[in-house]
């Protein structure tokens, strides 16, 4: 089947979610009056002055969302079996899941009647015209630009200041590490796949995370264009830094330390396990603080 005849009942199911919808609109809160437009990866879009039904398709987007108190009525997330990321707090525990980040349901986002889609141009770009016939539809141009920059696009299509909340993100890392003295440590941030110890460095989000508390990443040829680096366990000696942080779905299991940790004690005499639902997935200013209060808890723990 070619891509158009598949496009086709796709887009014509959305229309007839979206009449369905529209049918009901009357029973709905009216919305503010006014509309801005907004730049994004697609041109210029105009959306709702104070949109109050959005809908996120990135991680990012529905960190910031819920930070800045737009709670969406509905989000991608990258697995639907783990759902919404447990550390965005009880306001975002009922928010219904629409499909995953790499395969969110055009019909599902329709159902929701909502008033801007934010989406991702590297991840989504095929997906625009099935969305804008949704709703205002605005997109990121990619998840891997600086995460603070993602953040101050999402407070802009809301129609929100985020700078206070990347500001207060700053101002903690700076009384970390005053206060715990991190300047001229370094830290290694590992997650354990597929067999590998990935390490990621200064340009990935929790790698900036340590670096602004006052520790340096060590240094590898990889960071200057890339957020990580594979080694196979048998080097795992040039992950050694003064603190280690290896990520874990179940972080509370002494398991979670891979035995090429483990079995170089001497190297790694005191690794320390945190979740990567907020370290490696967190990415916003919520998943920020939370790492934050991970690493002041390891430090006061020292």
């Amino acid at each position: 089947m070619s891509r158009s005849t598949r496009v086709l009942p796709a887009l014509l199911a959305v229309v007839a979610v979206v009449a369905t919808a529209c049918s009901a609109a009357s029973t709905q809160a009216s919305e503010p009056d006014g509309t801005r437009l907004v730049s994004h990866a697609r041109g210029e879009t105009e959306v709702p002055a104070s949109p109050l039904r959005i809908v996120t398709l990135e991680p990012v987007q529905l960190d910031t969302s819920v930070a800045l108190g737009v709670v969406p009525v509905g989000t991608a997330v990258l697995s639907e079996a783990a759902g919404v990321p447990a550390y965005l707090g009880a306001e975002a525990s009922g928010i219904p899941t629409i499909g995953t980040v790499a395969e969110p349901r055009i019909e599902a986002i329709a159902a929701l009647q909502p008033d801007l889609i934010l989406g991702t141009e590297t991840r989504h770009g095929e997906l625009y015209d099935q969305l804008a016939a949704v709703a205002p539809t605005v997109f990121m141009a990619s998840q891997s630009d600086p995460w603070q920059d993602n953040v101050r696009f999402v407070g802009s299509a809301l129609g929100r200041d985020s700078e206070p909340l990347l500001a207060e993100y700053e101002q903690r890392c700076d009384d970390i590490a005053g206060r715990f003295d991190t300047d001229g440590r370094t830290a290694q941030l590992i997650r354990p796949r597929d067999g590998l110890l990935t390490l990621y460095g200064p340009l990935s989000f929790a790698g900036s995370t340590l670096e602004c508390a006052g520790f340096t990443t060590p240094p590898r040829p990889e960071w200057s264009d890339e957020i990580s680096a594979d080694l196979s366990p048998e080097l795992a000696a040039q992950a050694r830094a003064d603190l280690v942080v290896i990520t874990s779905a179940t972080p509370d299991d002494p398991a979670s330390v891979p035995a090429a940790i483990t079995a170089n004690a001497s190297t790694f005499p005191q690794p320390h396990v945190v979740d990567q639902s907020y370290w490696i997935t967190g990415v916003g200013p919520k998943g920020g603080q939370a790492v934050l209060d991970d690493i002041e808890r390891i430090l006061g723990a020292s």
